[in-house]
């Protein structure tokens, strides 16, 4: 009998491993087979899927204008990403050109390329991608179509509001991101047929952009300038006779000798004609264009405006006029180096009485504080302020011109435009190489001004929003509490619970 049992015993574990076996060959089996059907799932869905946007404020959504843009482009463009993690902008950016990518994959036949670098994990290809393209430095985005490159740096992306913390340290707080503005605008820019052309005057002893010295080149400049896809080229008058017809805008930079008045009026000419013409002037210096400026409603003195500095020669300023070149200088300081004063004749007005729509409209870009002063005595070393021969500020040291058709006769008309700055040392290599201030931002926009290529695109930036409860700083301190030691403590409560109720 105990044989039997024993048999009995023996069969029956052998039955219950045997289910064990095949529940265990059943289960294996059946993770093999899902795995495999999530792995044909994840590859149709790589190549047929949908999107939706549930957010509530459709912060990376791409407006109508972009996804026009991408759809109907006719030449391929490429944006690369060399925006490093660390940076606060990386989400962003990156988030915005996956939607780049996307409306260029789910339009059919877009001719758009999107690749993100890491500078610090991809090298390899970093390095080749930054001699191909020019860039020296991480943290921009390259827009490139044919040979039309545009880069654009991070601090072109955003808005912020700079507070005082306490008094003793700026916060830099980011209140706007305008991504796609930017990199919109750059495509339409590097897909246009026309390439602004820029010239700078020579034969006067003006700042070359082919010069590679510290105080009088402006070598730094023109690569940015080619870098922001614009065409630079020198221009000698004795030579040509006049202005060229591709001159998009005439840059006259510094000259220490005085033009002809034949050139003088070759300039004047080539402002009748819708001319685009900036000016940076030096102090001291008479240049022959006193008067054709006198009949643009601005006057340049024989002064050099100072301030409390260490050197005396250095004028920083942070107060500007409200206009399209200064709208993004808002917090951002330049630095100009004894800058002569631009003096407004009228802007708007005189005397109460409105000017005639046909005359020059000025405003005032950049001024000096109450602090300052206009310094007569150009050999003083180091200024100082005399009392009935020297004028306190602030003085303006820079002005936009635009005179435009008059209103009802023709308004097809593109207006004339003109930035005068009362310095050029701003933007020499030298003082770009200091990294000092917003010099580079005010010269570029300033320029941009005058080509109309502010704003390509009318794409509002997006706000980032904030999650704040409306909670009061009781609620607040019942919460913090419940987070610190509630949740602890039930996950506490049953353990305990599960473990006595085991030992029973």
């Amino acid at each position: 009998m105990s044989q039997v049992q024993d048999r009995v015993a023996k069969r029956s574990i052998w039955l219950r491993r045997g289910r064990r076996v095949a529940t265990g060959l059943n289960v294996l089996v059946a993770l093999v087979l899902a795995s495999i059907a999530l792995l044909f799932a994840n590859v149709l869905s790589l190549q047929h899927f949908q999107r939706w946007d549930i957010s509530t404020r459709n912060y990376y959504r791409l407006s109508d204008k972009t996804c026009g843009l991408i759809a109907n482009l006719e030449s391929p463009v490429s944006i690369v990403s060399f925006f490093q993690r660390s940076h606060v902008l990386f989400d962003d950016v990156r988030n915005l050109l996956r939607e780049y990518e996307y409306e260029a994959v789910n339009g059919q036949g877009a001719k758009l390329s999107v690749e993100m670098l890491d500078p610090d994990r991809d090298m390899a290809r970093t390095r080749e991608l930054a001699k191909e393209y020019d860039v020296d430095k991480p943290n921009l985005i390259v827009v490139r179509s044919g040979s039309q490159t545009m880069q654009i740096a991070a601090k072109d992306l955003a808005d912020y509001h700079y507070a005082l913390d306490g008094g003793r340290s700026v916060t830099k707080k980011k209140v706007a991101f305008g991504g796609e503005q930017v990199v919109s605008s750059a495509i339409q820019s590097v897909v246009e047929a026309a390439r602004p052309t820029v010239y700078f005057l020579t034969g006067h002893g003006e700042k070359s952009p082919a010069d590679f010295g510290a105080l009088n080149g402006y070598s730094g400049l023109a690569r940015e300038l080619k870098r922001d896809n614009i065409e630079v080229r020198s221009l000698l008058l004795a030579e040509t006779g006049g202005v060229p017809k591709d001159c998009s805008a005439l840059v006259i930079a510094g000259p220490s000798r005085s033009l002809s008045a034949t050139e003088v009026s070759l300039i004047s000419a080539f402002l009748e004609q819708h001319g685009r013409i900036l000016l940076l002037l030096e102090p001291g210096q008479d240049t022959g264009l006193e008067p054709l400026l006198e009949r643009w409603g601005v006057t340049l003195a024989a002064d050099a405006v100072v301030g409390l500095t260490l050197t005396g020669r250095d004028l920083i300023v942070n107060a500007y006029g409200d206009h399209p070149v200064t709208r993004k200088l808002t917090g951002i300081t330049s630095m100009f180096y004894s800058p002569r004063s631009v003096r407004v004749y009228h802007s708007g007005s005189v005397d109460g009485e409105d000017v005639a729509e046909d005359k020059p409209q000025v405003t005032v870009l950049a001024e000096s504080t109450g602090q300052s002063w206009a310094e007569f005595n150009l050999e003083q070393q180091p200024p100082q302020f005399d009392e009935g021969v020297d004028e306190l500020g602030p003085w303006p040291v820079a002005v936009a011109l635009e005179k435009g058709p008059i209103g009802g006769i023709d308004v097809e008309l593109v207006p004339t435009r003109m930035v005068v700055i009362g310095d050029a040392d701003f933007v020499a290599n030298g003082a770009l190489r200091t990294g000092v201030g917003g010099n580079l931002d005010f010269f570029l926009s300033s320029l941009n001004w005058l080509l109309e290529r502010e704003a390509l695109l009318a794409i509002s930036p997006k706000t980032p929003g904030e999650l704040r409860p409306d909670m009061s700083r009781r609620q607040w301190q019942l919460a913090y509490l419940i987070v610190l030691a509630g949740i602890p403590m039930l996950f506490g409560a049953v353990g305990v619970i599960v473990h006595l109720s085991r030992q029973q």
